[in-house]
């Protein structure tokens, strides 16, 4: 019997089956208990199987995606902003902009929770199988210059566009020069209509010249795209990290 069994979990082993290895024993007992027909015994092995398989895919996924952490928005603290629109976010939760390859833009000033909802709308795209990206917009120049460098500038931009949904959190936070101003338009125009991009920034869209190297054509290039499938989250309000600061 133990051969048996060995060369059994050798074959599951072989067809990367370890749901069925680990559990196949226990099930068998259970259907001979319970009388179960043969298919419902290979139904409870495959089932759990592919649950497991979706499981290993969701963690790869969410791995992929460079999180900084992970959010959800059961853990949002609704009470702290001053204004924020919770029907707009709830619904935004749902994904419906990703088949549309729309955009989602949060403004806020620093501390509000912007970071939190584009982490949480990666994690949640992740589960329902999709790819995602977390970085910063000064991470995006920065990797952006480095390629540019090394001959590799296409193959990070495919990095960039690749991803159904991309998290581009902090823009405005830091100035960009000319060159950072050009790789974040391209970023941005060439996941027009092809994917979703969520931004997190501190700027009103009337200052995001500033952003882009007082280059205002460009700007306005770029939000023609941006806006055309988006929606814009205002979130008013203190920081919540100042806050936990003061109560400390």
């Amino acid at each position: 019997m133990q051969l048996l069994d060995d060369v059994l979990n050798g074959q599951l082993a072989r067809l990367q089956l370890p749901y069925f290895a680990q559990h196949y024993a226990e099930l068998t007992a259970q259907a001979a208990r319970d009388a179960w027909p043969p298919l419902r015994l290979l139904e409870q092995l495959v089932a759990g199987e592919v649950a497991r398989r979706d499981e290993a895919l969701i963690a790869r996924r969410i791995q992929a995606a460079r999180l900084p952490g992970i959010k959800t928005l059961d853990t949002f603290d609704w009470r702290w902003p001053k204004k924020i629109n919770r029907a707009q976010v709830t619904h935004l939760f749902r994904l419906g902009f990703l088949p549309e390859h729309g955009n989602v833009i949060l403004l806020g000033s620093v501390g509000v929770g912007k970071t939190h909802l584009a982490i949480a709308l990666a994690y949640a795209a992740c589960q329902q199988g999709k790819t995602a990206l977390f970085t910063s917009a000064v991470d995006i120049v920065n990797a952006l210059a480095a390629a540019q460098a090394t001959g590799g500038i296409k193959r990070e931009m495919a990095r960039l566009l690749k991803p159904e949904i991309l998290v581009i959190d902090e823009l405005g936070y830091l100035p960009i020069d000319k060159f950072g101003a050009d790789g974040l338009f391209q970023v941005i125009s060439q996941r027009y209509e092809r994917g979703s991009t969520v931004i997190t920034t501190n700027r009103a869209f009337k200052q995001w010249p500033e952003i882009f190297n007082n280059d205002s054509t460009l700007t306005s290039a770029l939000l023609d795209r941006l806006l055309h499938h988006a929606e814009s989250v205002v979130i008013e309000g203190k920081s919540y990290r100042m806050r936990e600061i003061a109560n400390e």
